[in-house]
């Protein structure tokens, strides 16, 4: 498998814990990118429900909530925590200093 192309998107200070933000990742693709407890998760900032801001959404523990509608998922794995539901891709992240980095590849399963 290639090893993903990283682009950085934000910095730690500007993501405060328990709190998410829209960043541009690889190729300009909008990305929700979030702060849980210290860790960086990166998932698609549209949710497929309703096309709501996922990044703009209540983060708890590791589960965002649409703001439009409601839909969760888990930020670590882009899936929802209800069964049935549609998921939402998640993408590799690395912390660097200061900076945090998004891979232009999907986030693979541990």
């Amino acid at each position: 498998m290639p090893k993903p192309s990283f682009v950085k998107v934000a910095t730690v200070s500007e993501i405060p814990s328990g709190h998410g933000k829209l960043v541009m990742g690889p190729f300009e693709k909008p990305i929700a990118l979030f702060n849980a407890n210290g860790e960086f998760y990166a998932i698609n900032y549209i949710c497929p429900h309703m096309g709501g801001p996922l990044g703009e959404g209540k983060l708890a523990g590791y589960v965002v909530s649409c703001p439009w509608h409601g839909w969760t998922f888990d930020v670590r794995t882009g899936l929802p925590d209800h069964p049935g539901g549609h998921s939402v891709s998640a993408y590799e992240v690395k912390v660097e200093g200061n900076d945090v980095f998004v891979g232009w590849l999907k986030r693979v399963k541990d």
